[in-house]
């Protein structure tokens, strides 16, 4: 064109500029606004706009240089100047420098750009400022007829649900799956129960549970043990022991960690745990079937309440229920010997669990051979231990801490035997038991 002294006009030299932008070539961007001027063509806002696209991927300090230049030429900054500021300070992660440019932006009376908006609302939930996402997408819904995508309210969602802020959860969640129709995946709705098992939102989890459910999902205990949290938490015992009941219905077998919430309520209060019958009660007329792990929960806490009566009382109750005792329910039942020495009880309760084809584990042995600890006759204590080990039970290292500590104070020299064997399981004497044999042999 110059050649043939056709002279370029604006038209073309933005043209040239929106394809060098596209490519990021800020120099060679600089080169064409330097013919511009050099032809006698004043470089427009849209000239400059085209430069600071190109300079995305430079250091920030090109960006103000180019701002400086448009004030310069007394080319004023509008709404996509600003969009396109905002979307270079978002990928250096800077959202106080980003928030500063969209309060001049309102300042100055512009309408914040959605796409820039939407950025500094991500960047805000990715560094763990869910408050600040969300308080920017409602602020901009609320003057703006345009609405924020749902990539950035599930960023806002997943944000609050990491760091257990609950309004942010429930107004995210109520925005994106009700609002927006939108599909969390698992991940997701995982964060959010964990988040309801903190605060209590028991109809936020059970909603939850609803949507893993919807999108093919298949339940499992790490699911429901957040639901049945958050009923506890806020007192609904009728909705938790149901919960247990739907575990299994679904071939899911509680966790003793899972029905600790409820326990933990029940130890507190000795009235609560006799409340508790009143609603087995009413589950087992509402056509329920009482799951083994409900009882567990008053056995373990009569347990903690240090009353062994209150929990053989409840391990009786499991016929009028139609409900089987498991292994758990002779674990509690047995640290609840343990705590009183009460070794007729224990015996009696291993043959229990014999006639009920229970099959015990490691917890079972090891309080087994505690309660015999207990006695001044524990001979029984070697017997259940060589048991365990044919069982091929690695014996804990508390289980050798008690006998060796027992043995020494008796003057038993069978305490030299459980040290060689401790260390041959790959355990490490602690300072405390080193000090202890040391000075209680030397004594006896």
């Amino acid at each position: 064109m110059k050649r043939e002294r056709v002279k370029p006009d604006l038209t073309i030299y933005n043209s040239l500029l929106a394809c060098i932008a596209e490519e990021g070539l800020p120099l060679e961007a600089w080169a064409v606004i330097d013919d511009m001027i050099a032809v006698g063509i004043l470089p427009d806002r849209q000239s400059y706009h085209h430069v600071l696209h190109a300079s995305r991927w430079s250091p920030l300090e090109a960006t103000w240089e180019t701002l400086e230049k448009m004030v310069d030429r007394g080319v004023p900054p509008n709404e996509q100047t600003y969009a396109l500021i905002i979307k270079r300070i978002t990928t250096t992660e800077g959202v106080e420098l980003a928030l500063q440019f969209m309060h001049e932006m309102a300042k100055r009376g512009f309408t914040s750009d959605l796409t820039a908006t939407q950025d500094v609302i991500k960047l805000a939930a990715h560094l763990n400022f869910p408050r600040l996402a969300i308080d920017i997408a409602q602020n901009f819904e609320a003057h703006s007829v345009r609405r924020i995508d749902s990539e950035a309210w599930i960023s806002c969602l997943v944000s609050s649900a990491e760091l257990f802020y609950a309004d942010g959860v429930q107004k995210c969640w109520e925005k994106a799956i009700h609002e927006m129709n939108l599909t969390p995946d698992e991940g997701t709705c995982i964060a959010v129960l964990h988040t309801c098992a903190r605060h209590g939102l028991a109809d936020l989890a059970t909603d939850v549970i609803r949507v893993l459910r919807s999108i093919g999902v298949d339940w499992q205990e790490h699911h429901f043990a957040p639901l049945l949290e958050a009923f506890a938490r806020v007192g609904k015992l009728k909705e938790a022991f149901g919960t247990l009941h739907l575990l299994r219905s679904n071939g899911i077998v509680p966790l003793p960690e899972t029905t600790q919430p409820i326990t933990d309520i029940l130890k507190g209060d000795v009235d609560a745990v006799d409340g508790v019958w009143k609603i087995l009660d009413e589950l087992r007329d509402e056509g329920h079937t009482i799951d083994a792990a409900a009882i567990n929960t008053v056995i373990e806490a009569s347990i903690a309440l240090g009353d062994l009566q209150r929990a053989v009382g409840a391990y009786k109750a499991f016929r009028e229920y139609a409900s089987k005792p498991d292994v758990e329910t002779f674990n509690h039942l047995l640290q609840g010997c343990i705590n009183t020495c009460h070794r007729e009880l224990g015996d009696k309760l291993l043959l229990d669990l014999k006639q009920a084809n229970v099959r015990p584990n490691a917890l079972t042995y090891e309080r087994t051979i505690l309660l015999c600890l207990t006695q001044p006759t524990y001979e029984d204590a070697f017997f259940y231990l060589e048991e365990m080990k044919a069982q091929k039970i690695v014996p804990p290292l508390r289980v050798y801490d008690a006998i060796i500590r027992t043995c020494v104070v008796a003057g038993d020299s069978r305490y030299s035997l459980a040290l060689a064997e401790l260390e041959q399981c790959g355990y490490t004497l602690s300072r405390g038991l080193i000090r202890f044999v040391a000075a209680n042999r030397s004594s006896s």
